[in-house]
């Protein structure tokens, strides 16, 4: 007996069924947004698309630590009671720098996407993400983004609202990253596919709370001088041992998929 449609002249409509389904991948990268894939705070940045590229007073002297998403919501309001619109802000987003080495970083995941499954963890803004990621080029990279959600109002003001609400004493009151990785973990284990290992790259003290959570097989990238990095080594101080996962310091993001090459010429 023939199989679908051989020998009669038709392209075989069900091309796939009853074939294996690819590997799922072996690893899962995490990347935090700010300051990590940027070379900038995004929320800082956009103050270039203000009147005078400048907050007044009143609005700065609002800022609480703990309840930042707060504080950018009444800045985008003023900024939109300014006239600042969705090309403002898009053109800002766009012309962020990446931070150093990040291109050749993306081009060696490009190259070895299969291997990797990447996700973004951010408490920026939807919006401004995804303009930056499609101007770099990169945003196809990732299977998902959690971030807080954004977008234009019928006054066409850019408007903010918080991620999630969670009860974590370390993180700001509107995103919790440890939360966010281990529900996603969980999710994906449901789905059958585990990691080996779990890599995760970032610079704030929001990303050491979920880099807690990595085991020793794991591998931490913190920008080398920034909080999370900081917060690693006061750890290990204190409490030797205490941070399972192995600590690798960047400067560059071509360090960290130099890394990566490694990790896969031992695996190979």
């Amino acid at each position: 007996m023939k199989r679908c449609c051989e020998g009669v002249g038709l392209p075989c409509l069900f091309k796939g069924v009853g074939m294996a389904s690819p590997r799922p991948p072996k690893y899962l990268l995490v990347f935090d947004f700010d300051e990590t894939i940027i070379n900038e705070n995004s929320d800082d940045s956009i103050v270039r698309a203000a009147p005078g590229q400048a907050l007044p007073e009143h609005i700065r002297q609002t800022f609480r630590e703990g309840f930042y998403n707060e504080y950018m919501q009444r800045v985008l309001a003023y900024m939109g009671d300014q006239g600042v619109k969705m090309g403002d802000f898009k053109t800002v987003y766009e012309n962020i720098p990446l931070s150093p080495g990040m291109p050749d970083l993306f081009q060696f995941l490009s190259k070895n996407h299969e291997l990797f499954e990447i996700i973004l963890i951010s408490d920026a803004n939807m919006f401004g993400i995804e303009c930056k990621l499609r101007a770099a080029g990169f945003y196809s990279l990732f299977r998902k983004i959690f971030s807080n959600p954004s977008g234009f109002d019928k006054k066409g003001y850019l408007t903010l609202g918080p991620y999630h609400s969670h009860k974590c004493l370390d993180c700001p009151a509107n995103m919790c990253k440890r939360k966010i990785l281990t529900e996603y973990l969980a999710e994906r284990a449901r789905e059958e596919v585990e990691f080996e290992r779990v890599f995760y790259v970032g610079d704030g003290a929001n990303d050491f709370c979920p880099s807690m959570t990595l085991t020793s097989a794991d591998v931490a990238f913190p920008r080398k001088g920034y909080p999370m990095h900081r917060m690693t080594q006061e750890m290990e101080k204190k409490q030797p041992g205490a941070f399972q996962a192995t600590v690798v310091p960047w400067e560059s993001a071509a360090e960290v998929a130099r890394y990566l090459q490694e990790v896969l010429k031992k695996k190979s």
